[in-house]
């Protein structure tokens, strides 16, 4: 049967207004590794940041996801086909396909029958492409509160496959030829209000809430970081130092 580890679709709302993007240099060098622009696949797109992106940069982008929920907040595209699906069973053709990406999802995949389908999708030279973000960083004072949240308060509930990220999926299997990639950062501006909605997000939370009687841990959490931040409700630089892995087959 095709494994699909939903973390997401109870929080599709939140996820989909919360969620950072992308930077376009990120998704204009995975572009530039693949050997051209006319097919690229979107593993696990989720509220389709990654595929809206990359359709400014092919002509045609199969966006895939086993959430209904996450796809009914996908924005359209002409050149997006959102599609039901698990990545065990992708919904192209042999040899069809330029690229196949997963931003910020291949750590929960079953890797080797997702990536037995890359090589079955892929065309000559075609790129596989796989990225991840941590925790966000502002500064010493409010990373350490951050970091006390992500250990402390729901740190035995994150799903084991977070270790992957938390090692900047550097222990992450990748059987292909391997290429050098730069580093690559995503950046906002957010008021707490955004940082709260986003941590909302995270699958430990709601796994929290799940095992505590639906007590949410984060209007604490915010009365910590009010302090931190711009008594005017302003915003503050945020970032995700971004890894990044790129292979051909």
């Amino acid at each position: 049967m095709d494994t699909f580890k939903d973390h997401f679709s109870r929080q599709s709302a939140a996820y989909s207004r919360y969620r950072p993007g992308y930077p376009p240099a990120l998704i204009e060098f995975v572009a530039s590794c693949a050997p051209d622009r006319s097919v690229a696949v979107d593993c696990a797109t989720g509220n389709g940041q990654a595929a809206v992106a990359l359709a400014d940069r092919f002509d045609a982008v199969v966006a895939i996801d086993a959430s209904a929920s996450q796809l009914t907040r996908a924005p359209r595209h002409p050149r997006v086909a959102y599609v039901c699906s698990t990545v065990e069973r992708l919904p192209v053709a042999d040899s069809s396909v330029a690229l196949v990406a997963a931003a910020q999802a291949v750590h929960w995949f079953d890797f080797a029958r997702y990536y037995g389908e890359c090589r079955r999708v892929l065309a000559p030279d075609g790129v596989v492409a796989v990225w991840t973000y941590e925790k966000f960083r502002v500064d010493a004072t409010v990373d350490a509160v951050i970091d006390r949240f992500y250990t402390e308060t729901v740190g035995r509930f994150w799903p084991p496959e977070r270790r992957y990220v938390e090692e900047g999926y550097r222990t992450l299997p990748f059987p292909w030829r391997e290429r050098p990639a730069p580093p690559f950062r995503l950046e906002t501006r957010w008021g707490l209000d955004e940082i709260i909605g986003y941590l909302a997000t995270w699958s430990s939370v709601q796994r929290y809430k799940d095992a505590n009687d639906q007590h949410d841990p984060l209007p604490d959490l915010r009365r910590r970081l009010a302090p931190l931040w711009p008594a005017d409700g302003g915003a503050r630089l945020v970032a995700w130092p971004i890894h990044l892995r790129v292979g051909q087959a």
